[in-house]
C-alpha cells in the first residue's frame, strides 16, 4: 500500500511539473513529460489488469486527463495543432480511452486551425464504442456484437458532449452534411428524449440552410449520356452572410473548446489543473505578478536607501512645520490694543 501511494504521489508531482513547464512557456518539456506519463500509466493499468475499484479508476482518470490536457495544450503551442487527434490515439491505445474532455479539447483546437479532414472519423470511432443501458450510463463495447464491459462507463451528459460536437459542429456547421448528421442521429443509441432534441436541431438548420441556399443563385451544367460530366456551379453568396457563417462556426468551436475570443495576446487564458483543483490564469494576471515580484526585489534590495530618503524627507517637512508653527506664534499682538485712545496726532488729522 504504501508503494502504491508512493508512485501515485511520484506521478501527480509529475504533472505538476509538467504543468509548470506548460505555465512556463516550456512546451517542448511539458508535452515531452506530459506523454511519458500517459505512457507510464496506461501500461500500469494493463499491467494491472484493470481492476475495478472505483476510488483507483476516478484517481487514474484524474491522472489522465491532467496530464493530456497538458499533452494538448503544448502541442497547440509548438503549431503541431494537426497531430494532436493522432498522437492521443498512439499514447491512450484507442480513441475510446481518451478522456472525453481531452478528446474535446484535441478537436476543437483542429477545427479551429482547420485541420479538420480527420476530425470526424476520430469522434464517429469514439461514439461507436459506446452503448447506451437503462441505468443511465454508457458501456465501451470492444466489437459489434459483444456484451458491454461494465467496468468502463460513461455518464449521459458526457457522451452527449461528443455527440453535439461531432453533429452539430463537425457534420453541421463545418461539413454542411446536414442529412449525414440526420441519419446517424436516427441510429445512434440515445436516450429517446436527446434523440428527439437533436433531430429538432438538425432540421432547424437544415430549413435554413434551404432558405439560404434558395436565395443564392446557382447554375449548373449537366453531364452528357456518353459518361463526359462536367459541372460548373456559381454561387453568388453575399459576402456579409458568408463571414457570419464562419464566425458563428469559430464561436461554437471557441465555446465548446473552453477558449476565449481575446482581442490581445494578454488576454489569453492558460487552464491549469493540479489534481483536482483548476486554475484559470491569464498572460496578464502572470505579467502583473511578475512586475509585482519585480518591484519586491527591487524594494528589498534598495530598501536601505530608500528607509534614508524617506527619514530625510520626513525630517525636512518636521523642520518646515516647526518652522512655521515658531513664525505663526513669535508676533506679539497687544490684547489692549482695541481699547486705546488714538494718539492726538491722529485725531487732529481726522
Amino acid at each position: 500500500m504504501a508503494v502504491v501511494c508512493g508512485a501515485k504521489a511520484s506521478t501527480w508531482e509529475g504533472i505538476e511539473r509538467s504543468e509548470s513547464y506548460l505555465v512556463s512557456c516550456m512546451f517542448e518539456e511539458a508535452a515531452s513529460l506530459a506523454s511519458l506519463i500517459i505512457r507510464n500509466l496506461m501500461r500500469e493499468n494493463h499491467q494491472n489488469g484493470n481492476v475495478d475499484n472505483d476510488g483507483n479508476e476516478n484517481e487514474l482518470h484524474d491522472m489522465l486527463e491532467s496530464s493530456g490536457m497538458v499533452f494538448v495544450q503544448s502541442m497547440k503551442e509548438l503549431a503541431r495543432t494537426f497531430e494532436i487527434l493522432k498522437e492521443l490515439k498512439h499514447l491512450f491505445g484507442s480513441v475510446a480511452a481518451i478522456p472525453v474532455q481531452v478528446l474535446v479539447t484535441g478537436v476543437c483546437f483542429q477545427i479551429s486551425e482547420g485541420t479538420s479532414s480527420d476530425v470526424e472519423g476520430y469522434l464517429k470511432e469514439f461514439l461507436s464504442k459506446w452503448i447506451y443501458k437503462d441505468e443511465g450510463y454508457y458501456f465501451l463495447v470492444e466489437a459489434d456484437g459483444e456484451e458491454p464491459d461494465r467496468r468502463f462507463s460513461l455518464g449521459v451528459d458526457e457522451y452527449l458532449e461528443v455527440v453535439d460536437l461531432y453533429v452539430m459542429t463537425c457534420l453541421g456547421m463545418v461539413l454542411r452534411d446536414i442529412d449525414s448528421a440526420i441519419s446517424w442521429v436516427e441510429k445512434a443509441s440515445l436516450p429517446e428524449d436527446k434523440r428527439q432534441e437533436l433531430l429538432r436541431r438538425l432540421n432547424s438548420m437544415n430549413a435554413s440552410k434551404a432558405t439560404s441556399s434558395s436565395q443564392a443563385p446557382v447554375s449548373s451544367l449537366h453531364a452528357d449520356k456518353h459518361g463526359v460530366e462536367s459541372k460548373n456551379f456559381s454561387k453568388n453568396l453575399e459576402p456579409g452572410h458568408v463571414a457570419s457563417k464562419e464566425n458563428s462556426v469559430k464561436e461554437t468551436i471557441l465555446k465548446l473548446s473552453g477558449r476565449g475570443a481575446p482581442c490581445f495576446w494578454w488576454f489569453r487564458n492558460t487552464t491549469v489543473k493540479f489534481g483536482n483543483f483548476r486554475l484559470n490564469l491569464s498572460n496578464g494576471n502572470i505579467l502583473l505578478g511578475c512586475i509585482l515580484l519585480f518591484m519586491c526585489y527591487f524594494l528589498k534590495r534598495k530598501q536601505a536607501s530608500l528607509k534614508r530618503v524617506l527619514r530625510k524627507q520626513a525630517l525636512s517637512v518636521k523642520k518646515g512645520l516647526v518652522d512655521l508653527w515658531q513664525l505663526a506664534f513669535s508676533y506679539q499682538v497687544n490684547p489692549l490694543a482695541a481699547v486705546q485712545p488714538l494718539p492726538a496726532a491722529t485725531r487732529g488729522s481726522l
